[in-house]
């Protein structure tokens, strides 16, 4: 049979692994994923038209196939959590939120007034998400209406899958980091009317957290989410306890941190929460109750001195979960660091976090956690295109371990625990390449 000689047709020949369920919600892990050591995959506009383990005859009805073989391609990463204005001041030493938000954050979120400043931090940022093998990622900006704009305009030139907000802020923070409850919602309202669905894009309703902004702005930030359903909410729960003690000071009528939200109408699908460690039994059970979302973010949790996320317990509620790095407290734009840190506080809980979960929540979990697992996530046919070609080993010792592994769930845990941005061989968004490593 002739070859099929198609510019929108990409052949790709490699390992493939990608989820079909989450391993925790399975008698046997094997049930949840697909793995395909010799595989075949084709790309058509931009999406997956097909996956199959390789043979000759169909290899043969493509002009060109790619061949990849001996690395290993997954979906691309989802960051669930992740503040772009604070990339410049990343590994900031020594303070825990309340006093590194004064000391490091407002400060540097001063400077995204500037749209020409903007900019270029969010051409870095992007290109750093796609150095890390990530595809997607829900994203906070500043207070300043141009920091999204500048933020989208980046993301929409490599039509990447980008979900991302304006900070929220009318009281507790600098005067020049302020705005209005009123200002806030016109200034969301044109940019959700502006980016919300535009190609790939779409927005969040981003109130900063509770402390941050009064009773005035919430209602306003749930007269948005009533006039827009179908936008995401993302804001920071419970991270912290003196967070939260500040909290039970500034809303003394509500029931809890969690409450605060859900009375303000912020809570539901699409509302994703940051942190959320030091959760009550009642709060957890909300969290089950209203469809909301967790973002585990380990990096972050452990350098800011946080706590230790129960993700057995978010699971046992069955509440959805994703993974963030969130920069700049998190200390990596990584997810395999991500779940390098995650496997340690699940052991400091005396738990254990499989490489099969972790690559789930770093992969289809996200997606779906995002609600989007309709879209991104997998390999599915119909899916977008959006996967990371990695190298099983980087390294010298990456290579000495990677000999001596015996099975695939110990060359995934090795990868885990070893691996960083050395191991992204390259990076495709949409079906197209956007990032490879340098020879």
């Amino acid at each position: 049979m002739p070859a099929v000689k198609k510019s929108n047709l990409r052949a790709i020949r490699s390992s493939f692994l990608h989820f079909l369920n989450d391993p925790s919600k399975v008698d046997d892990s094997a049930q949840a994923y697909q793995y395909i050591e010799d595989g075949l995959m084709v790309i058509e506009n931009g999406k997956i038209q097909s996956l199959q383990v390789f043979n000759e005859q169909a290899a043969s009805l493509y002009s060109h196939v790619e061949d990849k073989r001996g690395q290993l391609i997954m979906p691309g990463f989802i960051d669930t959590h992740i503040h772009y204005p604070q990339t410049e001041m990343i590994a900031s030493y020594g303070e825990q939120l309340l006093e590194w938000l004064e000391t490091y954050t407002f400060p540097t979120e001063k400077q995204f007034l500037d749209k020409d400043y903007a900019q270029k931090i969010s051409q870095f940022f992007i290109n750093e998400l796609l150095k890390n093998g990530t595809t997607s990622a829900l994203v906070y900006g500043t207070v300043h209406p141009e920091s999204v704009d500048a933020l989208f305009e980046q993301a929409q030139k490599v039509d990447m899958r980008l979900i991302a907000g304006k900070v929220m802020m009318d009281r507790n923070a600098p005067d020049d980091l302020l705005d209005t409850a009123q200002s806030s919602y016109h200034d969301s309202k044109m940019l959700i009317e502006k980016w919300h669905n535009n190609g790939r894009l779409q927005y969040a309703i981003t109130p900063r957290f509770a402390p941050t902004s009064t009773p005035e702005q919430l209602t306003l930030a749930g007269k948005l989410k009533s006039e827009y359903p179908d936008v995401y909410v993302q804001t920071h729960l419970s991270e912290n306890k003196d967070e939260i003690e500040w909290v039970k000071s500034l809303y003394p009528e509500r029931a809890g941190y969690f409450d605060v939200y859900e009375h303000y109408g912020l809570t539901g699908s699409k509302s994703i929460f940051g942190h959320s460690i030091h959760l009550t039994e009642e709060e957890w059970a909300s969290f089950t109750r209203t469809e909301s979302v967790i973002s585990f973010c380990p990096t972050s949790n452990l350098f800011l001195g946080s706590g230790l996320f129960d993700l057995n317990k978010a699971e046992k509620n069955n509440i959805r979960v994703g993974v963030g790095t969130d920069v700049g407290a998190g200390t990596s734009f990584s997810q395999l660091s991500s779940l390098n840190e995650a496997y340690k506080i699940m052991q400091l809980q005396g738990k254990k976090l499989s490489p099969f979960k972790g690559f789930y929540l770093a992969t289809l979990g996200g997606a779906e956690s995002l609600s989007l697992e309709d879209k991104i996530g997998n390999f599915e046919a119909g899916k977008e295109a959006d996967f990371v070609v990695l190298n099983w080993a980087a390294t010298e010792l990456q290579t000495l371990r990677y000999k001596e592994t015996a099975s695939l769930e110990d060359k995934l845990f090795a990868l885990m625990m070893l691996g960083d941005d050395r191991n992204i061989h390259s990076t495709y968004v949409a079906g197209k390449l956007v990032y490879t490593a340098k020879a």
